[in-house]
């Protein structure tokens, strides 16, 4: 530790001190300041020397308050001495600094809150500083303050970790993703410094777009390739930067100017990107201006439904080589005949997806079916025209994922009430008997008369519900003179079909989820010798039966999808009227037909149908029947309500690109494995087979935890 001038008594009483201060620093005018403006008077320009050595920190702030003409109040929490002295006379700004540097040296620290000076603990500084500024720190010293840097190019979380251990322990740095900015509260000389760094990291990542017209090659045929020399030999995609050795790179092919736009990390990498580009633009060998041959794969588009539009969009162009003649549109080859299809395979089996179609001839753009390519005649001119339409064409289709249900509830209640009864009136050996009774059958209730006919067969059926019967004897015969009948009856019907299907932009989509019912639509019978039926004939046409959906979407702008909507359900309805069995079942029909709008991932119902029916059956004895309370003796009642209501409910989710695809496959494919999971048989050991199938997992599984074995202990 240095030791104080010799001049200099240590024990001198700070009280003395302050007043040889005050009164040196009341005489002399003083100094400027222009860098800490706010904090000492720019009229102070005299050089003092000061020599405080272990005096008290209040009574020197007061002093240096009196020197810089700003009022410096101490926090009561600062306690202790301070050394400050100069053996040079020197200027209030440096002695100022020096005593705020002794202060820093103490855990203490000097902010500007209010237009007051406070001298408060380091940890207590960042919050009251009252200094905030934007950009450049306007203050030096270490004089706590707080910095606002906004940011251009770099991302504020990513500085945090680069700057934080540049920071005091006591101060913070924060980040504000919002405005894209860095908050720090620090000593003045240390933001500056910060503030340099700052600077040179707020960098962009990359060059500026760059676009490079091509004079001979294609863009959408150059691009592919070059991105791949820039990802340093890696399959990489247009417009999408590589993930090679060689840095971002980014590189995209604008048809409609047969230019590249490219993008680089550095400006070197630029300067590469664009001597490759001028060695590959060179003229074709093929190509000139007499004509040439030109083919080009198709990624997304059908070959021979593009080349039927190129023709037609050319007809009316100067074009050589034939532009103005087209074909007709080839038509697809006809389906083999499939009736007699060998080894019992059916037509719909054998028959082919859909016809092969021929390869297109005439005009100057051919189609090749079986590569799904064009080849196009055409001097370079024209060809980059074409180029330009196949490219604008030739792009991704939408999907649409459609989700349907078709809710049908249908409860049903009955009720039924009857009485009958059957007596014979007379003596035994009377020439006439009167006899009398009710006798009432229906809706599943047989009459007391065939009751007793099959009980005199020895099988006796009373029918369903709560049956009470009153027996007598006739000639040693035992009857059921009389019976009471009740019975209610409820039944739910609760059917959801969820058939799903997704199916390409503006193509139609068709799912049949039933049954094929065989249905007659003739028959002969020759008639033989001797009255005998021989040579039965019958023609028998199959029809689907179940759920039937047909869609056709449309996406539009904004993400609305406009459909074209059928939908069947059918079902094969049990009857048992009489002559009804050689003409086939009877179905039952349910069908909407129409066009709607739906937003992508909107729910919209098409339509349902609501029926509530009642039936009310009474059977009875005239006017006996109608009697109070005695004339439910010679009647009987039934009752059925049927409420029926089938709604149909569509939700279309449009699908744009392949990882959009593949989430949803695999959603649906984990879906169905777990319920499979789920439906597991119950473990048994008299029946050995107790696992069903399950789907392989597509997503790998977490590794299970290894098994912990004993340690075996070694003696000592």
């Amino acid at each position: 530790m240095k030791r104080p001038p010799s001049g200099i008594s240590p024990g001198l009483r700070p009280q003395r001190l302050v007043a040889l201060l005050l009164a040196a620093a009341l005489a002399l005018p003083p100094a400027a300041s222009p860098l800490h403006a706010q904090t000492i008077n720019p009229r102070s320009r005299a050089p003092v020397t000061v020599n405080f050595v272990n005096a008290d920190i209040e009574a020197v702030s007061r002093a240096f308050a009196a020197m810089i003409e700003r009022n410096i109040v101490v926090d009561p929490r600062v306690k202790g001495t301070i050394t400050v002295y100069s053996e040079q006379p020197q200027s209030i700004r440096d002695a100022y600094s020096s005593y705020v540097s002794a202060l820093r040296g103490l855990g203490f620290s000097v902010v500007e809150s209010g237009g007051l000076l406070k001298v408060v603990p380091e940890a207590d500084a960042k919050l009251q500083a009252g200094t905030v500024s934007v950009g450049e720190p306007p203050l030096r010293g270490d004089q706590v303050i707080t910095q606002i840097f906004p940011l251009r190019y770099e991302n504020p979380n990513n500085l945090v970790a680069v700057l934080r251990p540049l920071i005091s322990a006591n101060n913070t740095i924060n980040a504000a993703p919002g405005s894209n900015a860095l908050v720090i509260t620090d000593y003045a000389d240390n933001l500056r410094r910060l503030s340099q760094i700052v600077t040179a990291l707020d960098q962009p990542s990359g060059t500026d777009i760059e676009i490079v017209p091509l004079q001979h090659a294609v863009a959408a045929d150059l691009a592919p390739l070059v991105q791949r020399l820039a990802d340093g030999g890696a399959a990489g995609v247009p417009g999408v930067p590589g993930g090679g050795g060689g840095g971002a790179v980014a590189v995209v092919a604008d048809s409609r100017a047969n230019a590249l736009i490219i993008r680089a990390a550095n400006p070197a990498r630029l300067a590469t990107l664009r001597a490759t580009i001028a060695r590959l633009d060179r003229p074709g060998a093929g190509g000139g201006e007499t004509g040439g041959l030109y083919v080009v794969h198709l990624k997304n588009a059908d070959a021979t439904r593009l080349a039927t539009v190129i023709r037609a969009a050319f007809a009316g162009g100067s074009g050589s080589g034939g532009g103005g003649g087209g074909s007709p549109t080839p038509a697809a080859a006809p389906a083999p005949n499939t009736a007699n299809a060998p080894g019992g395979v059916s037509a719909q089996a054998a028959a082919p997806l859909s016809g092969a179609a021929q390869p297109s001839t005439g005009g100057f753009v051919q189609a090749d079916p079986a590569t799904n390519s064009l080849i196009i005649t055409a001097p370079e001119p024209l060809y980059r025209q074409v180029r330009s339409l196949v490219d604008q064409l030739d792009t991704r289709r939408a999907q649409v994922y459609i989700e349907s249900m078709i809710v049908e509830v249908s409860p049903s209640d009955s009720a039924d009430f009857g009485f009958q009864w059957q007596g014979l009136l007379g003596k035994s050996g009377d020439r006439f008997g009167v006899i009398a009774g009710t006798n009432f059958s229906g809706s599943g209730r047989p009459s007391i008369i065939d009751i007793n006919t099959s009980a005199a067969q020895g099988q006796v059926n009373v029918g369903q519900g709560l049956n009470l019967g009153l027996l007598s004897v006739i000639n040693g015969v035992t009857s059921l003179a009389a019976v009471a009948r009740m019975l209610q009856s409820q039944s739910d019907t609760n059917i959801v079909s969820t058939p799903n299907l997704i199916t390409l932009d503006n193509e139609e989509a068709k799912i049949v989820v039933g049954e094929n019912v065989p249905f007659i639509t003739g028959q002969f019978t020759g008639t033989g010798g001797g009255g005998g039926t021989t040579n039965p004939f019958q023609t028998i046409e199959r029809k689907d039966v179940g759920i039937t959906l047909r869609i056709k979407p449309q996406i539009g702008e904004g993400g609305a999808v406009r459909m074209q909507i059928f939908q069947e359900q059918s079902s094969v309805k049990e009857t048992t009227a009489a002559g009804t069995t050689n003409a086939g079942p009877s179905t039952t029909k349910r069908s909407i037909e129409n066009t709607v709008v739906v937003d992508d991932g909107a729910i919209l119902v098409l339509g349902g149908l609501i029926e509530d029916r009642f039936v009310t059956t009474r059977s009875k004895v005239p006017l006996l029947g109608d009697i109070p309370l005695i004339g439910a003796l010679f009647r009987s009642e039934s009752r059925e309500r049927r409420r029926t209501n089938l709604m149909v409910f569509l939700r279309p989710v449009v699908v744009r690109d392949g990882d959009s695809a593949s989430r949803l496959s695999l959603d649906r494919y984990d879906q169905i494995r777990a319920q499979q999971q789920r439906a597991q048989p119950a473990s048994s050991v008299v029946m050995p087979i107790n696992e069903s199938p399950v789907l392989p997992p597509l997503r790998p599984e977490p590794p299970k935890a290894p098994r912990s074995e004993p340690r075996a202990e070694t003696a000592p």
